[in-house]
């Protein structure tokens, strides 16, 4: 078997690719939801350039890229109803974190302000684990936490 239907059996090649040797150059925010955060312990596990990062997070709506101290990290912010249901909001974010295997940075300001930082300690930048969360992060039904905008 070639490598090439290897890797797309394992859905990490395109089928309809465009590029040189079939890899894929694009995954949406369904297709990182769809994949599982891979243990940060390995040695060959490298920080995204901040092109790649520019690339990834165009396919997590509502997540904008930090430079802090030289780190690249995703950050996203929403307002809930309450400081209960800020705290409820975590405990959603935080057994999907705990399944896995990623651990984001949770932060309640004020009463009702809930931020959210996504980056690999381990290797000091973003890898692909924290577009991966922050896709499924997207997926959760966490509506009925958050404060309506004026107008809606």
């Amino acid at each position: 078997m070639r490598i090439i239907e290897l890797l797309q059996d394992r859905g990490e090649v395109s089928p309809n690719r465009n590029s040189k040797y079939g890899f894929r150059t694009f995954c949406s925010g369904k297709e990182l939801a769809a994949k599982k955060c891979v243990p940060c312990n390995s040695k060959d596990m490298l920080a995204m350039t901040d092109e790649t990062a520019n690339s990834f997070v165009q396919r997590v709506r509502g997540w904008n890229l930090i430079n802090e101290s030289d780190k690249l990290k995703l950050t996203r912010s929403w307002k809930v109803k309450s400081f209960v249901k800020g705290l409820e909001f975590f405990k959603f974010v935080g057994e999907l974190a705990e399944s896995e295997g990623h651990h984001p940075d949770l932060h309640l300001i004020g009463w009702n302000n809930v931020t959210i930082e996504i980056w690999t300690h381990a290797v000091g930048g973003l890898t692909e684990n924290d577009f991966i969360l922050a896709a499924k992060i997207n997926e959760l039904n966490l509506q009925h936490l958050l404060r309506r905008e004026a107008g809606t």
